[in-house]
């Protein structure tokens, strides 16, 4: 039976990612998928722009789900795909959302559709409910926090870190991932602050240590 008329599967996706992943080209990754080649290279094209891009097989699959979900009471990044695309490979790439809305209004200047505050982007994260992909998106952060937090004044003295660096004066070579070595940790406290584990990822290899906190 043809395919072409069909969706693309999640196991298909795999293997797109698996493939890119080898460098195959988009004719060879169709070849092998026994697709037509545009039904490939409009796939890898949407989240594939440059080279720094990456594909995420669980988060297109998603996205291609949340295509044809009710189209009611959506946001402006579930209603405009090209705008969603865009936001969610920034995600990808670990661009904050005040990153993604900085350099779309560089990219995009007089499109109105292209054009979304961090705030928007933070919304449609944490406040739309999207399941799987909700959870998705969250983890695709830089900071990876279950709940949004409103910027709030605390008056009072507090725990503070002697002579602490601010991350804004890290070294600009470690942005590029380009060696082992650079790790970054980030603490997850649970409900009531009855739970709580530590979390180090070192950059380039996104190996992930996980560890549970004692009370």
């Amino acid at each position: 039976m043809s395919k072409k008329h069909r969706r693309l599967s999640f196991s298909e996706r795999i293997k797109i990612e698996t493939l890119l992943n080898e460098n195959k080209s988009k004719a060879y990754i169709a070849k092998t998928l026994k697709r037509s080649r545009s039904t490939i290279t409009r796939e890898v094209n949407k989240w594939i722009t440059n080279s720094e891009d990456k594909y995420s097989a669980k988060l297109a699959d998603w996205a291609a789900k949340d295509d044809y979900l009710n189209k009611r009471n959506r946001d402006k990044i579930s209603t405009h795909r090209k705008l969603r695309i865009y936001v969610y490979r920034g995600l990808l790439k670990q661009w904050t959302p005040e990153q993604i809305a900085g350099r779309i209004k560089i990219e995009y200047p007089k499109d109105t559709i292209m054009s979304i505050s961090h705030e928007a982007i933070y919304r449609h994260i944490y406040l739309t409910p999207q399941g799987a992909l909700n959870k998705k998106l969250i983890k695709l952060l830089v900071r990876k926090k279950t709940r949004r937090k409103h910027t709030k004044k605390k008056r009072g003295t507090g725990s503070k870190i002697i002579n602490q660096v601010s991350i804004d004066n890290r070294p600009k070579h470690i942005d590029l991932r380009k060696e082992i070595g650079h790790w970054e940790g980030d603490l997850v406290i649970g409900k009531n602050h009855k739970s709580a584990i530590g979390t180090i990822v070192e950059r380039k290899s996104r190996f992930t240590l996980i560890v549970k906190l004692k009370e």
